[in-house]
């Protein structure tokens, strides 16, 4: 009896991306835009373990590859302050870099007053060193992490998101009408509409870091789209997490620290180690 056939007997459907899931070449098709389902927002709450999971694992995470002490900015998420990102910037510097939160405060307004304070730190921080500087943002702390390198790709080494909507529709996260109610349901028109395009990559080597239980940003809406790029490379690297657990999960640290450790200029795609390599499923297996 023959076999019935499966997505995979059939072209690819109007709007599929390529994406490199760092193992092969595969064929996504895209729907419509859609924010997570209500049950895996309810479910955020496993973030706490998540924290958990973080300082038990806190001694093995310390062996971790060493950096060589080069500058790395963290930007929080939407409503989150440097607080959500100090555990992270912790561990960082234990690791052996410069780690530094944002001098912004709260992150609620993107205005062209935090764009300037983006700059102006980024900056400072590359004129005290005189080296690139790594971003990392969480959340709509990577879209302005991925907009700053876009200003000043010559002061960035590389960009990683965590959980961030990339992407002009604002669709794939349910925390759009909230967005909405602080700027406006056009902000991207500061800044002479830089902030259009969001899915176009900077010219920097650029990670992205997704889950697909992800209970704010649907995880369609965090993947990149390799024929939109910059030049630069980009991939996509998925993990088991909550939204809000991204900043402590274990396993976001051990790719963290892979991609930070990677020689200015010698980057190569994620690949995680035989005995690491269940924390980190292919991005294509399953459908949500």
């Amino acid at each position: 009896m023959a076999s019935l056939p499966t997505f995979r007997d059939f072209p690819p459907m109007p709007g599929s991306i390529v994406v490199d899931d760092e193992r092969s070449w595969n064929e996504v098709p895209v729907p419509t835009a859609r924010a997570p389902h209500p049950l895996l927002a309810l479910s955020e709450g496993r973030a706490v373990f998540e924290f958990g999971a973080f300082f038990a694992s806190r001694a093995y995470l310390s062996t971790l590859p060493k950096g060589d002490g080069h500058s790395v900015m963290t930007l929080p998420g939407f409503m989150a302050t440097n607080n959500s990102t100090g555990p992270m910037r912790r561990l960082l510097k234990s690791l052996g870099y410069d780690a530094h939160g944002w001098d912004s405060g709260r992150n609620v307004r993107v205005n062209e007053e935090l764009i300037q304070k983006l700059e102006d730190q980024l900056d400072r921080l590359f004129d005290e060193s005189g080296r690139k500087v790594s971003l990392i943002g969480w959340s709509l702390g990577g879209v302005l992490a991925r907009e700053l390198a876009k200003l000043r790709p010559d002061k960035v080494r590389l960009v990683m998101s965590l959980g961030s909507p990339i992407t002009d529709d604002r669709a794939h996260t349910n925390a759009s009408r909230l967005f909405e109610f602080f700027n406006g349901n056009e902000p991207e028109e500061i800044r002479d509409g830089q902030f259009l395009g969001l899915d176009i990559a900077p010219p920097v080597p650029t990670t992205s870091i997704l889950t697909k239980t992800d209970g704010v940003v649907h995880w369609r809406g965090s993947v990149q789209d390799p024929e939109k790029g910059s030049g630069a490379p980009t991939e996509n690297i998925r993990v088991f997490a909550s939204h809000l657990g991204l900043g402590v999960n274990p396993s976001v640290m051990i790719a963290m620290a892979d991609r930070l450790a990677q020689a200015e200029g010698e980057w190569a795609p994620f690949e995680a180690s035989p005995y690491q390599s269940w924390m980190f499923p292919k991005l294509t297996d399953g459908w949500v």
